[in-house]
């Protein structure tokens, strides 16, 4: 009786450690083809982005060749003559996109104060939904209306007092269209971004530290400056980058408002360009290797310069992230 008892309980075991070790094996295949998958994943973005990379640098070698280093340091642009520079499109990016920062930056975080420390229980929802609808408009819904409403607008009733009482780095025909107008419309675009990252960064912050902060008599600036900011500053440059991110990419906009001009003007009401506008106005056009190799040239300066700003944004946070990792 006993001895079959103990020839069950073997076979009881022998059969339990066989669906053990088929159950570990499964799981073993299973944790296998995950790692394999999120590998695959991760190597496909990086080959992704060197081929880009390698396809602009093929394309624009004939101009890398024929240019050098002059292709960065003249503005003139003459697909008659065969002569190509980019100063005038890298100037313009760079100038509008510092314009919408400047102006987006600070309405952003207004924007996310008010909704997460101001505004009545009423108004939150809403007032969020219609920023998350802005981000959703298509940029060149944003381009027509600048184009059409703005721009005449911003000529008759803004540039003549500017003309009059903002010096020449403001004085222009009254056109409505330019550098400056491109960097306001950029602004009216980035801040639905940059204000509804701010927003979600601002609600993480516990609501004790706050409620503490205030039952010691601070005030609403003194909890944001002293208790907000700090807590969520790594997510308050992100917020920021992304913006800028988007503002040296966008084309459509941009094209419609700023005037297509292969023209350096220390004016900034006069019309400019940038890379992705003269990308997206005389690729189709282009005539020739060079001229086509040119654009292709001016897009891999774009790549770079988005690179280059989100690396700097990275190592930024990185740094963020060790000093306070070093203070606590």
């Amino acid at each position: 009786m006993q001895s079959s008892e103990v020839v069950a309980s073997e076979q009881v075991s022998t059969f339990s450690k066989s669906i053990t070790d088929v159950a570990l094996k499964r799981q073993a295949i299973l944790n296998f083809g995950f790692r394999t998958m999120t590998w695959f994943a991760m190597l496909s973005v990086i080959g992704i982005l060197l081929a880009i990379l390698l396809a602009l640098g093929i394309g624009a070698w004939p101009a890398i060749h024929t240019f050098g280093i002059r292709f960065f340091s003249t503005s003139e642009w003459n697909p008659v003559t065969q002569e190509f520079g980019a100063v005038v499109p890298i100037v313009g990016t760079l100038i509008t996109s510092v314009i919408a920062m400047v102006i987006a930056v600070p309405v952003s975080f207004g924007i996310a104060i008010f909704l997460t420390e101001l505004s009545p229980s009423i108004l939150k929802r809403p007032l969020g939904t219609a920023i998350e609808l802005l981000a959703a408009i298509p940029s060149i819904i944003y381009g027509m209306w600048g184009l059409f409403v703005f721009a005449p607008f911003f000529a008759k009733n803004i540039q003549p007092w500017m003309n009059e009482n903002m010096g020449p780095f403001f004085h222009g025909p009254p056109m409505g269209i330019g550098v400056l107008t491109a960097g306001l419309i950029l602004a009216i675009m980035i801040i639905p971004f940059i204000a509804a990252v701010m927003r979600d960064v601002f609600e993480v912050v516990p609501p004790m530290l706050k409620e503490s902060a205030y039952g010691l008599g601070a005030t609403t600036w003194e909890v944001l400056w002293n208790i907000v900011i700090p807590e969520t500053k790594t997510g308050v440059i992100g917020g920021i980058m992304l913006g800028l991110g988007r503002a040296l990419g966008e084309t459509m906009a941009v094209t419609f408002v700023i005037g297509n001009a292969h023209h350096l003007s220390r004016s900034l009401t006069m019309p400019g360009n940038t890379i992705s506008s003269s990308l997206a106005n005389e690729f189709t056009e282009a005539v020739g290797e060079l001229y086509t190799s040119s654009l292709i040239e001016l897009g891999l300066i774009l790549f770079l310069i988005t690179f280059v700003v989100l690396a700097i944004s990275r190592l930024l946070l990185l740094r963020l992230r060790k000093k306070e990792g070093l203070q606590s």
